[in-house]
């Protein structure tokens, strides 16, 4: 015999990813006595937890840091004076 606690989270599983469909139905239908059209938030994707967020602040130091300026000079190309 199985215990009938260890049964639960089979059925409270399917019972609980059912609620936002329910929400969202329950909510339109009552949205729909007052002449109104219910629309379902729109949902960000979750973010990765292993990967973090690009960090911006990195960009925009070196974006703000002015590129260093280089002078080459050849050394046959010095300018001499000649008479």
């Amino acid at each position: 015999m199985v215990c009938l606690f260890c049964l639960l989270p089979l059925f409270l599983v399917p019972i609980v990813n059912v609620l936002p469909i329910l929400f969202y139905y329950v909510m339109g239908k009552i949205y729909g006595l007052f002449g109104w059209e219910y629309r379902k938030p729109v949902m960000t994707p979750p973010a990765c937890p292993y990967k973090p967020a690009a960090k911006s602040d990195s960009k925009v130091e070196a974006e703000a840091a002015p590129a260093p300026v280089e002078h080459h000079v050849k050394a046959g190309g010095v300018d001499v004076k000649q008479d």
